[in-house]
This record gives C-alpha cells, sequence and structure tokens, in this order.
C-alpha cells in the first residue's frame, strides 16, 4: 500500500440529491470560515503601510481553484490571495486548506497507518499538528491509548464474526514475521479470500512463533467452527509444508497453487548476482506461457540450461513443478490474481516497514491490532477480482483448460 492510499476515501453515490446538498452546504461553509480567516488576517496587519501611507496588505483574489476530497465527495475551493504591498514577506496560508492539502483524513484510519510508520504513541499529538495545521486536540498519548483499546475490542469482534453465510471461492495464506518486545517474534498467519462475486476480504488474521502445521491447522479449524463450512476451490501461498499439509488435512478437495513471487526469490537467492537477470526471465517466460504444454516446455529448457552449472536453484525450481502451473485450470481472466500471494504482500509491505524502524511492534496484542486495523482499512479500496463473472463457473465445478472454459465438443474431442 502507497504512502498516498491511505487517505483516498470511497467516492459516494452518484446522482445522490442529499450528498448534492451536503456538499453544497460544506462548499458554502467553508467558503465562509475562508473568509472569515482572510478579513482576520488584514485587520491584523491593518497598521502597516506603506511608504506613501497605503495599506500595505490587502486582497487579491484568488488562487487558482482546486478539490479536496472528503467524505462527501470532491468539493471545490478558492482560496484568496493577500497582496504585501510593503515588501515585507507577508504571506497568507488558510489553517483550513493549507497550500499542499488535497484530501481529508479518516483519523480513525490514519492512526494505525502512523502507527505502523513507526510513530510512537507519545508523538502522535505533535505529528497530527504537523500534518493537519492544527494542534489535534484531544489526540493526547492517553486518548490514543483508549482508541487502540477499542480497536482490540473491534479485532476480538471480528475474530468471532459468524462465517456460516460466507463462501471463498480463491484464498490467498502467508505468514509475516515481526519482532515483539526485542527478541520475541510473532508470525502473523494471514488468509484472505474472494467470495463468489470475486470481492476480497480478510478472512483469518492470527499469531504463533512460525509457520508450523498445528499453527495453520488451528486456525482453519477455527474458521470452520465459526461456519466456514464449504472448502475453497483453490488455495495460493508459498512453499510452507505447515500451510499446505493443514489445507491436505483440512481441506483435501482445495486445489494447491505455489505462489511464483515466493519461488522467484527462492531460486534467485541460489544464484549469483551476475546470472539473476537472465534466470529471472526464464522463469518469466514460464509462468506467462500461454498454455501449460508451453510452460512444461519452458521449465524443461530453464533446467536443462542451467541445471549442470546452478544445481540448488534448479532443484528448488523443479520441487513444485506441479503445483506451480495449477492456475491453467481456471479462468485465463483470474490468472494475474491467483498466480502469487501479492494482495497480502502489498498491505503488508507497511508492517515490514514498522519493523525495520523500530526495534519492536510492542507487545503480540498490539501487532496483531494494528495489522486487522491496517488491512481493514486496505480492504475498503481492494478491487474485485478481474473476470469474476467466471467465479460461478468455477464453484459449479465447469471445466477449464489453459484458462479456456471447455463447451460440450471440446471435452468430447479430449476424450
Amino acid at each position: 500500500m502507497t504512502d498516498s492510499n491511505i487517505f483516498r476515501l470511497n467516492k459516494p453515490e452518484q446522482n445522490d440529491p442529499l450528498q448534492e446538498v451536503l456538499r453544497e452546504g460544506a462548499r458554502k461553509m467553508l467558503a465562509a470560515a475562508i473568509e472569515v480567516e482572510v478579513c482576520t488576517f488584514i485587520e491584523r496587519h491593518d497598521s502597516l503601510q506603506t511608504a506613501d501611507d497605503k495599506t500595505a496588505v490587502v486582497r487579491n483574489g484568488y488562487l487558482p481553484g482546486r478539490s479536496i476530497q472528503t467524505g462527501l465527495g470532491d468539493i471545490e475551493v478558492k482560496v484568496p490571495k493577500v497582496r504585501d504591498r510593503s515588501g515585507s514577506g507577508i504571506k497568507f496560508n488558510s489553517s483550513l486548506i493549507p497550500p499542499y492539502l488535497k484530501r481529508t483524513s479518516n483519523i480513525e484510519e490514519f492512526l494505525p497507518w502512523l502507527y505502523l510508520r513507526g510513530i510512537s504513541t507519545g508523538d502522535f499529538s505533535e505529528t497530527l499538528k504537523h500534518l493537519l495545521g492544527a494542534d489535534a486536540p484531544g489526540l493526547s498519548a492517553g486518548t490514543i491509548s483508549r482508541l487502540k483499546q477499542n480497536w482490540e475490542q473491534d479485532y476480538q469482534d471480528w475474530n468471532r464474526r459468524d462465517l456460516s453465510k460466507k463462501h471463498y471461492v480463491y484464498v490467498w495464506a502467508d505468514g509475516v514475521y515481526s519482532n515483539v518486545r526485542m527478541d520475541d517474534r510473532i508470525c502473523l498467519l494471514v488468509i484472505i479470500g474472494s467470495d463468489e462475486a470475486g470481492r476480497k476480504e480478510l478472512l483469518a488474521l492470527s499469531d504463533g512463533y512460525r509457520e508450523s502445521a498445528a499453527s495453520w491447522e488451528e486456525v482453519l479449524m477455527d474458521l470452520k467452527q465459526r461456519g466456514l463450512k464449504i472448502a475453497p476451490k483453490l488455495a495460493v501461498g508459498d512453499g510452507s509444508l505447515g500451510f499446505w499439509k493443514a489445507v491436505a488435512k483440512l481441506w483435501p478437495e482445495t486445489d494447491q497453487q505455489r505462489c511464483w513471487v515466493h519461488k522467484t526469490a527462492n531460486v534467485l537467492e541460489k544464484l549469483p548476482k551476475a546470472m539473476q537477470p537472465k534466470i529471472k526471465e526464464a522463469l518469466h517466460n514460464i509462468w506467462q506461457a500461454e498454455t501449460r504444454e508451453e510452460a512444461y516446455k519452458a521449465f524443461g529448457h530453464c533446467i536443462e540450461r542451467f541445471g549442470s552449472k546452478y544445481p540448488k536453484a534448479m532443484e528448488c525450481l523443479a520441487k513444485d513443478k506441479a503445483s506451480m502451473l495449477v492456475f491453467y485450470d481456471y479462468p485465463a481472466e483470474n490468472w494475474q490474481h491467483i498466480r502469487t500471494t501479492n494482495p497480502i504482500e502489498s498491505v503488508f509491505a507497511t508492517v515490514r516497514l514498522r519493523t525495520a524502524k523500530t526495534k519492536n511492534c510492542g507487545s503480540r496484542a498490539t501487532t496483531l491490532t494494528m495489522a486487522f486495523k491496517l488491512m481493514e482499512t486496505a480492504q475498503k479500496k481492494w478491487f474485485r477480482l478481474r473476470g469474476h463473472k467466471l467465479l460461478a463457473d468455477v464453484i459449479n465445478n465447469v471445466k477449464f483448460v489453459n484458462g479456456i472454459q471447455q463447451t460440450a465438443d471440446q471435452k468430447q474431442v479430449a476424450a
């Protein structure tokens, strides 16, 4: 998640009369407030005169209009300009609309983000003062601590929610490690699911000391106990044996797709840096192949070409050969989503940044809570899967070969 994404707000419903009235009211109130600001500013410098006894600080039109993104949608604003004819360098900047403000921020979403960026609880007020152009009243360290307690309760409530009406077609799983209290190490076990309409959502977030089969079994069993009776069609994850053992035990009918990003990283770390770009291109040719047959051919070519010089790297590549290409049995429109665990990796980049900036992430509860709030915020901006209309066919066990749905005639020919 990029830094700017945390501020992006959902757009209001189009052609909503009430929203239009509220937005117009907000625009007028904002304009009136800015007008009071500029009048007060000019009155404050009323005594300043030019050499020929004229008022030095005067109105001078408006800056170009711009849009501010708010929870009500975009609001057009025009900030007045002030001219200082005395040459003293006096400038007017609205405290409501700072020069570079493009959008408002939802503090409830912004505070977990600040924490995960490395800002400590005691520094929140000062940080927000600089960011928001205000004193950030009510955001003392005590207030932040109380908010964090509320977030912990939100996480507990979410972790006990009913899943009996849920059906996930694809799931992505990964373990994200963080340091807790200096030398203590926590592994966040994360599962994101895509429902039958292609909407992605956080499905599970738990903690453990490692990605063991027992830890993952506990996570999957908890999902079952809360009502998730139908296993997903496909699970996407890295080479962690613990997760796949748990899937084989509790979701035996679920297909297994290994993540190409993790596999590429594992292969490249066994190579000298000079060779990494060349072999990375060869790996790219495998998972970008149009058909499974072409992918197998690229597999064989890569291993034959580099196997004698770099046997460990090629052994790593060949180890999960079949499970690396399972995505060919699913709609081609979904391939970009199901070849990797990127939905998890991109969100947790900020968690890893927090770990790198500080020696610890606080308590285990705090780490879990902040990770949950981060993903809850990110979830609001997740797009539906490309080709989500084909998920109904996947659920109904329609056969896909090389990403293409098979008709009755094609099935007879194949037979």
